[in-house]
């Protein structure tokens, strides 16, 4: 089984609690019999696994066992295009310097960002992301605030009016957003009319705000459109991107990194 997990790729954590991990994103609880046979260790070793995983935030230990701290919705888009989510956060990230102050917003590639600030000095970040949180409360070198709001499981996020009140008072450099499919006719789209107002609300806090999407979520519409894809002040996504979808956002004067 590969060693490629989710939100925890942005931890430092040794081989057998990422391959934990992993086996609990299949399956969403396990037992710790089981899982001592399956990685031929004694179960005191699987306890105190457990035990560590629990503390960083990654499961909720049961009798017996742990099930996953996160939804399974979430566990499944974890395991998408990984490796093109790594390179879009990582190329994200490049553009944050020490002492910025960023917005990120809900989802598993802004998500990814935060493992690409480790070394920088001083930033701060306003998020509604409990996956952000989780990964970068570990960091002492960055400075978290997290909004506070009504909790969506299924997105890991915080929302609502008391998200929107919280947003209202930052002013930032970057706003990173994500989105459930873009394009040029229908703009950023999402299925959750409180994840709409997020993004809207980040981006008239940010200086610049940019969109971070895989290619996979070019051309698909989601229930609610958020904003057009020109006010978005940039757009990383991944060299998987079509031709045509390429030539359409060129024509468009639209500012595209693709990595």
């Amino acid at each position: 089984m590969p060693l490629n997990g989710g939100a925890w790729m942005n931890q430092e954590l040794g081989d057998r609690e990422t391959l934990i991990l992993n086996i609990l994103a299949e399956r969403g609880s396990l037992s710790v019999s089981s899982l001592a046979r399956e990685l031929d260790v004694s179960e005191v070793t699987i306890r105190s696994d457990l035990k560590n995983l629990e503390a960083k935030g990654f499961l909720n230990r049961t009798r017996g066992g742990a099930q996953s701290s996160f939804s399974r919705d979430i566990l499944e888009r974890q395991r998408l295009n990984v490796e093109e989510k790594n390179r879009i956060a990582k190329a994200a990230a490049g553009l944050v310097q020490d002492g910025d102050t960023i917005m990120i917003e809900a989802g598993t590639t802004t998500a990814l960002i935060i493992r690409y600030l480790a070394g920088k000095r001083g930033v701060q970040i306003v998020t509604n992301s409990t996956l952000v949180f989780s990964n970068a409360r570990l960091n002492p070198a960055l400075s978290i605030i997290l909004t506070g709001g009504i909790f969506r499981k299924e997105t890991e996020s915080l929302v609502g009016p008391v998200a929107l009140k919280a947003i209202a008072g930052f002013n930032v450099r970057y706003a990173f957003v994500g989105t459930d499919g873009f394009s040029l006719a229908a703009g950023l789209t999402t299925q959750l009319v409180e994840g709409a107002e997020i993004v809207k609300a980040m981006k008239d806090r940010a200086e610049e705000t940019w969109l971070v999407a895989d290619s996979s979520k070019y051309g698909k519409s989601g229930f609610v459109s958020v904003l057009p894809l020109e006010e978005m002040d940039g757009i990383i996504t991944d060299i998987k991107l079509d031709e045509d979808a390429r030539r359409a956002m060129a024509e468009a004067n639209l500012q595209v990194r693709m990595v």
